[in-house]
């Protein structure tokens, strides 16, 4: 998908947006909409990488394969992808999914323990 600048730049705002937003929500005890806002985050800021870099993001909803695509540019996003995060990345793929289709709520462990990790492992690696 082909974006403009500021369109770009939008992504990064509305990403670093919904960072605070679950944070926030993780204070107000509202851990399902806590979790949606951290895959919103991971998501935008990663199409925001990949758009920095490469000039385009591919239109799709996988964590995963955004992933996999920045990883080509940004030698740290390969750990995101490696076997202690992966099982994270996997949650918050699947956040996406269960937030807008399946009656699933989630815990407040669940959604710190999320929070932690984009915290300290996820954005560290995607915003160096």
């Amino acid at each position: 998908m082909l974006v403009s600048f500021e369109a770009a730049e939008l992504l990064k705002k509305r990403a670093h947006d919904f960072l605070k937003e679950a944070e926030r929500l993780m204070v107000e005890g509202k851990y399902d909409l806590c979790v949606f806002s951290l895959e919103q985050y991971c998501q935008l800021i990663t199409e925001y990488q990949l758009f920095r870099l490469s000039g385009s993001f591919p239109h799709t909803h996988s964590l995963k394969l955004l992933l996999k695509d920045l990883s080509r540019y940004m030698e740290s996003v390969k750990d995101l992808l490696s076997e202690k995060s992966i099982v994270y990345i996997g949650m918050l793929e699947d956040v996406y999914i269960a937030s807008r289709y399946l009656p699933r709520e989630y815990e407040e462990a669940e959604a710190r323990e999320l929070l932690r990790f984009v915290k300290e492992v996820f954005r560290p690696a995607v915003e160096p």
